[in-house]
């Protein structure tokens, strides 16, 4: 047997009936034993045909797969038709040659790629894998990122899909991208595939708490004010803050720092809210100062910190809010001197207006002796008018034994008696200041009518009445009560 010819090697897209070798085979023997029959085992991609006499062709009889197997060893056997029959072998190596028909493949239909913020500038974030099965050029590789806009973030190795940083990364300002990569080999003709880098940026504890609430208005301070009569629990005030940080870097915990009184107030670690524990007392400082201190939960922990003064409304103490922003320490000594010298002017103040008042009533006091002493019974005055009478009698307080007598015409003159009478005697006695008394004793009566007044007062002597001017004699239409008579 003889190889008259042989491929160096088939392509793997070579079609069914292709030529592969050509074979033939002598006996020298004649006649029935010179008669060689030549095959191959079925199973395999090629078969065995007679082209002419002791000529046999081998031909690729399924589709061939370089990928699958590469290389055929195939057995051709010649068997004469002797007896005993004599058989001979032969081994022909057939080889499958590559044709680019793979695509580049990757080794996940998506990627995930975490990258820590605050990254270096140049530095490999994340590397793509790609397999192709051809060999020789078809199986070389070239990676390109399709969405030019993450250009400017990323860049990769044409060669081996690494993926580098073009840019430090910031969590609070880019959270997440994609990039679409394309992977296309270099065979004829090329064939390619994409896939999509989903990029996380992850958090770093970068920020540091910022508070909100209340906001400082003197410098780094915040005046508050609180009722010197709060009852333990009430709310002073409540500290809000803010981190730009996520998950446990944003976590944050409430704390008293510093306080003029450490156990007067409390602070809610998770709200902020700030607490009284017991009720203030008089011994406690007028005003309060608290420094609150906010840690996030971050490694390393971050923090910050408000200084809160709080002002005890119902004191005598009067500060400026600007000299405590600037002073660190207070000083309850100087407010407790104020409170005692306002104290002390008030109580001056207090005496002063009691003597001024027992003063005054002392003298109204003297004069209503000074008129009770007089034991004025009846008086005598002119009046050169009704009218005049009348309102001289709305401003006297007269006696309940006080008679007026007004004469019969406009121009009679008017007279005033004092009836004093006891029950031993029923004659009328008409008084002068000075003989008129309160005492039962009666002094002279005079029985004559009394004269005109004048515009003094009337004098007596021994009870005896002068009348300078003519007596004009009383209106007809008065006289005493059946009880005096």
């Amino acid at each position: 047997m003889s190889l008259t010819s042989l491929s160096s090697a088939v392509a793997e897209n070579a079609p069914i009936g292709t030529i592969v070798a050509l074979l033939s085979a002598e006996d020298k023997d004649s006649g029935q034993n010179g008669q060689v029959k030549c095959q191959i085992p079925n199973k395999a991609a090629f078969k065995l045909e007679t082209s002419v006499r002791n000529n046999w062709k081998l031909l690729v009889q399924h589709g061939l797969d370089r990928e699958t197997i590469p290389r055929y060893d195939i057995v051709v056997t010649c068997t004469d038709a002797g007896d005993p029959p004599l058989t001979t072998k032969k081994n022909i190596r057939v080889d499958v040659s590559d044709v680019n028909d793979n695509a580049p493949r990757f080794t996940q239909a998506a990627y995930t790629a975490n990258v820590m913020e605050n990254n270096v500038i140049g530095d490999s974030i994340f590397s793509l894998t790609a397999d192709d099965p051809d060999t020789g050029q078809n199986s070389r590789l070239n990676f390109t990122i399709l969405n030019s806009v993450v250009t400017s973030y990323v860049s990769i190795d044409s060669q081996n899909g690494v993926i580098f940083a073009q840019k430090s990364f910031d969590y609070e300002q880019l959270k997440n991208f994609q990039i679409h990569v394309l992977v296309r080999d270099s065979g004829v003709p090329p064939l390619s595939s994409n896939v999509t880098v989903d990029v996380v940026i992850l958090d770093q504890n970068d920020n540091a708490p910022v508070i909100v609430n209340p906001l400082p208005e003197h410098g780094s301070t915040v005046i508050e004010t609180i009722s010197r009569f709060a009852e333990p629990g009430y709310l002073v005030a409540k500290v809000s803050a803010a981190d730009a940080d996520s998950g446990q870097n944003a976590r944050l915990t409430y704390h008293v720092f510093q306080a003029t009184h450490h156990h007067l107030f409390t602070i809610s670690e998770d709200t902020g809210e700030i607490w009284t524990i017991r009720g203030i007392e008089t011994k406690d400082a007028s005003n309060q100062r608290l420094v609150i201190v906010v840690n996030d939960n971050g490694i390393p922990s971050l923090s910050a910190t408000v200084t809160i003064v709080l002002f005890m409304e119902g004191s005598n103490t009067i500060s400026s809010a600007t000299s405590l922003s600037k002073d660190h320490m207070f000083s309850p000594d100087m407010n407790l001197s104020l409170v005692i010298a306002l104290g002390t002017t008030s109580i001056i103040f207090l005496l002063i207006l009691i003597i001024l008042a027992l003063m005054v009533h002392k003298n109204r006091n003297g004069v209503v002796r000074h008129y009770s002493s007089l034991n004025v019974c009846c008086c005598l005055e002119s009046r050169s008018s009704l009218n005049g009478i009348q309102t001289a009698s709305k401003s006297l307080h007269l006696p309940p034994n006080y008679v007026e007598v007004f004469g019969g015409d406009p121009l009679s003159q008017s007279y005033r008696y004092d009836s004093c009478s006891t029950l031993q005697s029923a004659t009328r006695d008409l008084r002068t200041p000075q003989t008129c008394g309160l005492s039962t004793t009666m002094g002279y009566v005079q029985k004559t009518p009394i004269g005109k007044e004048n515009p003094g007062m009337i004098s007596s002597e021994n009870s005896n009445f002068r009348v300078n001017n003519e007596v004009k004699q009383p209106n007809a239409d008065w006289h005493f009560s059946q009880a005096n008579r």
